[in-house]
């Protein structure tokens, strides 16, 4: 039997613009909406990750972190 879907938590996120906009599309594409896609990618992210590049680009995005601050 499938575990029922419900969206038991709820919180403000901040993201960028180019963030949220990948966000929307995603979750169009997918037939979601922004909470569902949130909770998909989560639930799932070993498997959508890709293991060789997401240390990588971590590292490249905290480097830039505090100058995107500003």
């Amino acid at each position: 039997m499938p575990k029922r879907f419900r969206l038991t938590r709820r919180f403000n996120a901040a993201m960028t613009e180019d963030a949220y906009r990948r966000l929307k599309k995603f979750a169009q594409e997918a037939g979601l909406d922004e909470g569902e896609a949130l909770s998909f990618l989560f639930e799932n992210f070993d498997s959508v990750i890709n293991e060789d590049t997401f240390s990588h680009r971590l590292r490249l995005f905290n480097s830039e972190l505090e100058a995107r601050k500003r």
